[in-house]
């Protein structure tokens, strides 16, 4: 049985997603923003092409905007708390919140000094829409602008908004194990390779485990432990503790 276009493209779209959700969470997150894990060359390069062509993200950006709100969870200072924006306001308008500290080059000198920009990020990665042009074409050549054009647009609305749904469902919505201001929500966590269990990495945000109680799921933990049985990573166990300053070189 053939499936429509239109249903193949959107089901094109959320596997992007889901890729760009899962680069998000193994290395913009827990490898570059808290050094949970250690990737191997190989796999770092991986990560980098496939997060400019799926996102368009700069990594340091991302870590910056990050590492901020770890250094001021839902006080002033933190770039995209719901709990002083309001929930719609990041939720729907988290891509706005987010560059206002990304395109700061003092913010970003400050919270990811160790990701200095490289020949590599000014040759490529630096460009955004080379890297998701070069994306769409590529998909365009495969099946057709149409397809192109559906899956891009549903990948770019789902990945913004459950990336928001982790900053704004997050910090409003679920479960507290643990004493801090963010909130668990499994379905979240499903949907999000395991961001979604935010309560537990605000407990102890080292971990390269974001399920910490029977019964919970981490997808993104999948990858990674088949990634560091194949030799592609290591792991950093840490202790709790807050993020009050950037992390150093």
């Amino acid at each position: 049985m053939r499936i429509p276009p239109v249903l193949f493209a959107v089901l094109v779209g959320l596997v992007l997603c889901q890729i760009g959700t899962l680069v998000t969470t193994v290395y913009l997150h827990r490898a570059l923003s808290h050094r949970a894990l250690t990737l191997r060359p190989g796999l770092t390069w991986a990560f980098r092409v496939v997060t400019w062509i799926v996102t368009g993200i700069r990594p340091r950006q991302w870590v910056a905007v990050h590492r901020k709100h770890h250094a001021h969870t839902d006080v002033d200072g933190d770039p995209h708390s719901p709990l002083l924006e309001g929930f719609a306001a990041v939720q729907l308008g988290n891509v706005g919140l987010y560059r206002k500290v990304a395109r700061d080059e003092a913010q970003v000198a400050r919270y990811a000094r160790d990701l200095p920009a490289d020949r590599w990020d000014r040759l490529f990665f630096d460009h955004a829409l080379v890297g998701l042009g070069l994306g769409i074409a590529a998909m365009a050549v495969l099946w057709g602008p149409l397809v192109a054009g559906i899956a891009a647009l549903t990948h770019t609305v789902s990945y913004l908004l459950l990336n928001a749904a982790v900053n704004a469902v997050g910090h409003v919505w679920g479960r507290q194990p643990f004493d801090n201001t963010a909130h668990n929500s499994q379905l979240l966590a499903l949907a999000t390779a395991g961001e979604g269990l935010h309560n537990n990495h605000h407990h102890l945000a080292t971990s390269p485990r974001l399920s910490m109680a029977k019964g919970e799921i981490d997808p993104g933990w999948w990858f990674i432990a088949v990634a560091r049985k194949l030799g592609w990573l290591t792991l950093r166990e840490r202790k709790a503790e807050p993020i009050e300053e950037p992390i150093a070189a």
